[in-house]
């Protein structure tokens, strides 16, 4: 069986630019700042395609629906995919913003997210914001929303190409401008955003900020979080997906780990599918249970996420 991609969904947002077009040949639908493309979206008004293959014009939700234990494996009940898979295209800061943690969100009208980013390219000191410094309060940081001084209260963080950071709910955060992130998440699109550094959105307009939602949902004692280190292949394991990072010899192969799907993302050099189709970086596909193996062409690097088992309901 043959991998299963999709066609990207753009989206345009104040900090994005034109990156996916330069770096990945991508044919962006107009002029605007590009800064989202999302890649595998099983989103009520955010719907992945199939781009070609037998099951070309079908919807995730429906391959979800009608397939599952075909295409996905057994044992999952959840009412959609359970993932979301994003490039991101940081050409100036994000707001600075949380993701409800899950006991709070049904209370917040939301949904918890947890997330991680895989630093695909970054300009040189580029800073990616995450948790509070060592030493302030809940108090201090209230009190920097008042005086403008939030950008002094949060942990700065200076990644490199192929670095990574798990961002679980509750985690302050902000990707800083000169960004490419591809970025694995839990299928959720709640942001409260808690400071937006006095910027304007594209419409001219101060964007909304939720700081009573973010004060909430912020984790006070996350403090000066670190990098993700690699263990034995694996960036992230958490109850939601597991990601590792695979360096692949020329005329090696890579597949699923067991009897479930998996999505390769590549980082660098090409894959190749036994139907004679070839994936280069940027690329996202989803392999299905069962699916055959895909050949390196030369050197390779993929991420491979999978859903741990111990993660269905």
């Amino acid at each position: 069986m043959e991998p299963i991609t999709f066609t990207p969904l753009y989206m345009t947002r104040v900090w994005g630019g034109r990156t996916l077009a330069e770096k990945y040949r991508r044919p962006l639908p107009d002029e605007q700042p590009y800064g989202e493309s999302w890649e595998i979206s099983d989103r009520e008004d955010e719907m992945s395609v199939v781009s070609e293959g037998p099951l070309k014009g079908r919807t995730l939700h429906e391959l979800w629906t009608t397939q599952r234990e075909e295409l996905f494996g057994k044992g999952f009940a959840e009412e959609r995919f359970p993932l979301l898979f994003k490039i991101l295209d940081a050409r100036d800061d994000l707001s600075l913003q949380v993701h409800p943690p899950a006991f709070l969100a049904g209370e917040l009208k939301g949904e918890p997210k947890t997330e991680v980013w895989y630093i695909a390219d970054c300009e040189q000191d580029a800073k990616l914001y995450a948790g509070l410094r060592t030493g302030v309060t809940r108090e201090d940081f209230e009190a920097s929303l008042r005086d403008g001084t939030v950008a002094d209260q949060v942990h700065v963080l200076k990644p490199k190409a192929g670095d990574s950071i798990f961002i679980p709910s509750g985690r302050l955060h902000a990707i800083g401008a000169g960004f490419l992130i591809f970025e694995i998440q839990q299928n959720s699109d709640t942001t409260y955003r808690v400071f937006d550094w006095n910027r304007k959105g594209l419409d001219g307009r101060p964007r909304e900020l939720h700081v009573e939602e973010s004060l909430k949902s912020i984790s006070f004692d996350d403090i000066e979080p670190s990098l993700d280190p690699q263990v034995d292949d694996i960036l992230v394991s958490c109850p939601y997906f597991k990601l590792e990072r695979l360096t692949l010899a020329a005329e090696s192969t890579v597949g699923n780990p067991g009897e479930q799907f998996s999505v390769l993302t590549v980082i660098s050099g090409r894959l190749l599918s036994r139907g004679g189709r070839t994936f280069a970086a940027g690329d996202f596909l989803l392999l299905p249970k069962g699916g055959d193996d895909l050949k390196a062409e030369a050197d390779t690097v993929v991420l491979r996420t999978t859903v741990p088992n111990h993660s269905r309901h």
